[in-house]
């Protein structure tokens, strides 16, 4: 799947937000490696810690259905430049991927395109827990 595809699945999205409180609605469209698409919205609540992104409702709904592992992921809102996902959701996205590509767009057809690491330098991964665990289990 190309990114204008994608891109245009995440767009597509966005129009089913539920964004009552910031309404700032914001698309997000997940390839699978499997070659399926995952989209999703962000949703939010009156208890705004209750609230999802679009980013984070994608990964939710490849997880329950099955898929872990990712190639891409678009996520499209109406900003000035390409829209970035926020710290939690490229948190999110690194535990599925270093490398995954992340494409940020906007409305106006602004792209910005960038591998999960780079919008994260320095995540923290599973790989750490190993490490964490690894540390305890060596203390007499």
């Amino acid at each position: 799947m190309d990114r204008t595809r994608l891109i245009e699945l995440a767009r597509d999205a966005r129009e089913r937000a539920y964004a009552p409180y910031s309404h700032f609605p914001v698309g997000a469209a997940l390839l699978g490696r499997s070659g399926r698409v995952y989209t999703g919205c962000n949703v939010e609540n009156a208890s705004y810690p209750a609230g999802i992104c679009a980013e984070r409702c994608a990964v939710a709904k490849a997880v329950s259905e099955g898929e872990r592992e990712f190639l891409a992921i678009a996520v499209v809102g109406d900003t000035d430049g390409p829209c970035a996902p926020c710290g939690i959701c490229r948190q999110v996205l690194v535990e599925f991927g270093l490398g995954m590509l992340v494409i940020m767009a906007n409305l106006k057809g602004d792209v910005r395109a960038l591998a999960a690491c780079e919008l994260l330098p320095g995540a923290f991964t599973g790989a750490d827990m190993s490490r964490a665990h690894e540390g305890s289990s060596s203390r007499g």
